[in-house]
């Protein structure tokens, strides 16, 4: 994939830094924990409330991205009989934040950790969420482990969830693991990663769910230097989704049979939406019988061609109605289930990086030990859907605007410059006005003609403006040649 690499050089009222740093302040991103807060953490940190179980002896394994370190996640699989076992560890973090406490309170303003360029800014202080908490490599962690039991076609037999000390044997990438089971090199544990998520890939072919691969624009660190990419997942970025997927399937079904709960939630897409997709896919020369599916369109296509990742972008507006409901004491809410997913689905896999996934949990933990609910848990449930609703909104648009932000940095120099793309979007309203996707370097900007765009057509484009200072939209314009 095309690459451009962005050096960070000078004082830090530089171009790049100083419009991070202003979008920071525009969105009134927290600054460093309060005192308090650390000081809580640090002593939490030294002294977690200790897990009842020892699970110290199974090897798991975690896998994300090469430089993270705060990883929420690790698993372990086997074979159990004719079917298998999924042992699936998420970082407890409730081992090491207080109810009610200043760390508790600061969690609650945060919501999410946000990803900007030249800095994280973490839900936990790092001592914890990269350090204490995280599922490090060789080192002890208290955990909530989830064993999954599924049988010969992947179905779920059995599920139990509960404390445990666990200890994760290696840090490993999507890349690393892709290449390691294509090469048959993997040793059983991971290889049956393959052998499991197709499988439930399947299951979720039958029951009408779907996952987008959509190619992402990514910003990559590398010392002072940013690289802007274009990144088509791995199968292996599947595979792993899918064993979160079950987990959070798992505890969405946990939480209905107790009748309390927060779901993640997204209803059906409307008749008028999928004939909008159905009119770009001609327009993009992609052939969409009328008996085919969406979801069996979608696993069709090629992310690595251009028009069919331009149509699979215009996928992801169906997810945008996705919401957190809470529901208690016995009244299920009117929608229990995630359109995409086609079943109930609950976030808590990330707990280290998202606030709802603690409580989530905790009332699983509570369900599978026959214990009520712990009061505090209750007692938060229904102000979660705003915050993370807003939180939620917050991280994608740190996530819009640093790209725009990085892409104008990159460009800046080059107003007057023609390039290569595609047309990857057009306004229903103005056709002359669209996105166009560079061949290199991976940048997605504004392009506006006089004439109506070809969407999914290759077209030459001039870049008229690229200012990072500019604030919202519109940093990067180009015009057709």
């Amino acid at each position: 994939m095309p690459r451009r690499h962005i050096r960070v050089t000078g004082a830090p009222e530089a171009p790049l830094r100083a419009a991070l740093t202003a979008l920071r302040t525009e969105l009134g991103v927290p600054g460093s924990f309060p005192p308090e807060v650390l000081a809580e953490a640090d002593r939490a940190a030294k002294s977690p409330v200790p897990p009842p179980h020892d699970a110290t002896d199974i090897p798991f394994f975690t896998i994300d991205p090469p430089t993270s370190t705060d990883l929420d996640q690790a698993m372990h699989l086997s074979r159990q009989g004719t079917g298998y076992r999924v042992r699936y560890a998420i970082a407890d973090v409730a081992a090491f934040v207080v109810p009610s406490g200043a760390l508790d309170r600061e969690t609650h303003r945060r919501v999410t950790t946000l990803y900007f360029p030249d800095e994280r800014i973490p839900l936990h202080p790092e001592l914890l969420s990269e350090g204490a908490a995280s599922l490090l490599p060789d080192q002890d962690r208290p955990a909530a482990l989830w064993t999954i039991d599924l049988d010969a076609e992947g179905r779920t037999l059995a599920v139990d969830v509960h404390r445990a000390l666990v200890r994760s044997r290696a840090k490993l990438d999507y890349e690393g693991v892709q290449k390691q089971i294509d090469g048959r090199s993997a040793e059983e544990p991971l290889a049956l990663l393959k052998e499991i998520g197709e499988l439930r890939q399947g299951l979720e072919v039958a029951r009408g769910g779907i996952s987008l691969s959509v190619p992402e624009q990514e910003i990559i660190a590398r010392d002072h230097a940013y690289e802007l990419a274009y990144r088509a997942p791995h199968p292996a970025d599947g595979w792993n989704a899918q064993i979160s997927l079950l987990t959070g399937m798992a505890a969405a079904d946990l939480m209905l049979s107790a009748g309390t709960g927060i779901l993640r939630t997204l209803p059906a897409a409307p008749d008028g939406a999928v004939g909008r997709l159905r009119r770009t896919a001609q327009a993009l020369h992609i052939d969409w019988p009328h008996h085919v599916s969406y979801a069996s369109l979608v696993r069709s296509l090629d992310p690595h061609l251009p028009h069919h990742a331009a149509f699979l972008q215009e996928c992801t507006t169906l997810l945008r109605g996705a919401g957190y409901t809470v529901f208690r004491d016995g009244a299920l809410p009117p929608i229990t289930t995630h359109s995409a997913v086609a079943a109930p689905y609950a976030h808590c896999t990330a707990p280290l990086r998202r606030l709802a996934d603690r409580y989530a949990s905790e009332i699983c933990l509570a369900v599978i030990a026959g214990r009520p609910v712990p009061d505090w848990v209750t007692a938060a449930l229904d102000e979660l859907p705003a915050r993370m609703t807003e939180g939620t909104r917050r991280a994608g648009r740190v996530e819009r605007e640093c790209v725009d932000i990085v892409e104008a940095a990159l460009l800046k120099d080059r107003v007057g410059e023609e390039f290569d793309g595609w047309v990857v979007d057009v306004s229903e309203r103005q056709p002359a006005v669209g996105v166009v996707q560079l061949e290199s370097p991976a940048v997605i900007g504004r392009v506006e003609g006089t004439d109506g765009l070809p969407l999914g057509e290759r077209l030459r484009v001039r870049l008229t403006q690229s200012d990072p200072g500019n604030p919202g939209a519109g940093k990067v314009r180009f015009e057709p040649v």
